[in-house]
């Protein structure tokens, strides 16, 4: 481990320098606080191994505080320091996850003692997790080399992901994950290329065939099962992955029952088809047939593709025996019409069924690719996570879910596709015809190294809408990006590193859906 760096928060700091010269002497590093509140920005921002809290502060108290603490970092371990033995007050503090409390006036040894036994528990949880994965190592490489059903193929991502969260402080064991997950990706990439076409054949012919819920079956799987006494509020957000919704999950858990279960998004894994199939409950193919009027080839703005989500919905709702339910749409992209959303979040309640895209995390995973600043906040996937973490917890969205716990309702939260770091490029030639999507292409006389990309020449094939006799469509797997050879190293530099979708991978297209009941 690193120097051991603690925060010690007490209003009267000042009159404890001896005691923090003590410790400092002793090999750690010691940062101070006379308040909650910069206690709280300091967790943010800072790796800290222990918190040392004072429980009688002015402004926010300890057990404020340490609400706030477990909520920004979880496993964080906090001692209270008290001048009081009361036992309502233990029970709140053990419930709020205090890792050892101390009664004033504490000596530093004390101190010490406290610091190094809470230090070693949290090493050794963190190499006990790390064995544990490496433990799993050689099983989970043993499952990729085998055939693996679409259901095994979810539970191997969940562990994935699982293993992705806790070892976030163990640098060697994380090299060691990340070599092992773009195997699994790879591999996962031939399965999809095998099996997607005859996912889509069964979809009309088999619909209880061994496939996974693919999007254009979310609302009839996932939602109008909830409908009937009680309410129902459909979130989509935009490009939510799992992991981060795992984050998320953490935040809700206080507040909701939550079951969460998966579908598979439709390639490509893009809004205008992933989005378009949630709301209408078709396949591309089929949406162009019928909805002529709602689909355009104009990519200028992948948004202005989905249009008519509301009247697509009202439609499906109409086939599945529910045209006369009371439905709400609201699709909410600017911080000012989340928080007017957020303030009258109880009105969702008042229709049979609401449905609320928000597009927040879709922004940011594209500024991320357009800012440096962004990617120098998140320069990678545990910093990204961190970042949409702290948005939610701070968002109009994470007040509106509060407000819905307080209500008589069902809560079904899903996504249209998730995202992954595009980190290597493909080379790929088409015409001036060919669409612009990195991780993505339709046109016609379409060339790639195919090894690094599902390359499809029958569109209705894979439930997709051909513009002419030649379309064909490529879909990058792992973590490729498509770049043409014109000014090839330019692009290849100005895409790398960029959070993209609309290709075949887990992160992709392994999508959750979860029911959220108030407590």
């Amino acid at each position: 481990m690193s120097t051991p760096h603690i925060l010690w928060v007490d209003d009267e700091i000042d009159l404890l320098k001896s005691h923090v010269m003590f410790l400092e002497d002793k090999g750690y590093d010691v940062s101070t606080s006379a308040n909650g509140a910069d206690a709280v920005d300091l967790v943010r921002d800072t790796a800290f191994h222990v918190v040392l809290l004072d429980e009688q502060m002015p402004g926010m108290d300890g057990l404020e505080v340490l609400e706030a603490i477990k909520a920004e970092r979880p496993e964080l371990p906090v001692v209270l320091v008290t001048k009081s033995e009361a036992e309502d007050l233990m029970e709140q503090a053990l419930g709020s996850q205090i890792d050892d409390y101390l009664t004033k006036p504490v000596n530093p040894s004390q101190i010490l003692l406290t610091c190094k036994r809470l230090l070693e528990q949290s090493q050794l949880r963190q190499e006990t997790l790390s064995q544990k994965y490496l433990e799993s190592f050689n099983d989970i490489s043993q499952a990729l080399r085998e055939p693996l059903s679409h259901t095994k193929w979810t539970e191997l991502y969940r562990t994935l992901v699982r293993y992705d969260l806790e070892l976030e402080g163990d640098e060697g064991a994380r090299q060691i994950f990340q070599d092992q997950f773009e195997d699994a990706n790879d591999t996962f990439g031939t399965f999809v290329e095998q099996q997607y076409a005859d996912w889509i054949a069964r979809a009309d012919d088999a619909p209880d065939a061994d496939r996974p819920p693919l999007s254009h079956e979310v609302v009839p799987e996932f939602v109008l099962p909830e409908m009937g006494d009680e309410p129902v509020v459909l979130f989509v957000i935009d490009c939510l992955r799992y992991d981060q919704w795992r984050t998320f999950e953490a935040l809700l858990s206080d507040h909701f029952a939550i079951d969460t279960d998966f579908y598979y998004s439709i390639l490509p894994t893009a809004t205008p088809y992933s989005r378009n199939a949630i709301f209408s409950g078709l396949l591309p193919v089929d949406l162009v047939d019928q909805f002529p009027g709602a689909w355009t080839t104009d990519e200028e703005s992948e948004h202005s593709r989905n249009q008519y989500e509301e009247e697509l919905l009202h439609a499906q709702l109409e086939r599945h025996g529910h045209g006369d339910a009371n439905v709400r749409y609201d699709k909410l992209i600017t911080g000012e019409e989340g928080q007017s959303f957020a303030e009258e979040a109880t009105n969702l309640t008042q229709h049979d069924l609401s449905a609320v895209v928000v597009n927040f995390v879709d922004i940011l995973a594209h500024s991320r690719s357009d800012s440096d600043v962004l990617k120098e906040l998140a320069p990678d996937e545990e910093a990204y996570r961190a970042l949409t973490r702290t948005w939610f917890e701070h968002s109009w969205l994470y007040d509106a879910f509060q407000t819905l716990a307080q209500q008589d309702c069902t809560i079904v939260l899903t996504t249209d596709h998730g995202a992954i770091r595009s980190l290597r490029s493909s080379k790929v030639i088409g015409d001036r015809e060919t669409s612009t999507a990195l991780r993505y292409k339709y046109g016609r006389n379409l060339k790639c190294d195919e090894e690094e990309a599902i390359f499809v020449r029958e569109p209705e094939t894979f439930g997709l809408p051909s513009y002419n006799m030649n379309t064909n469509y490529i879909f990058a797997k792992e973590d490729f990006y498509f770049v043409y050879p014109t000014n090839f190293h330019h692009y290849e530099n100005l895409y790398r590193d960029t959070l993209q979708h609309g290709g075949a991978s887990m992160q992709e297209m392994i999508l959750p859906v979860a029911t959220l009941t108030p407590r």
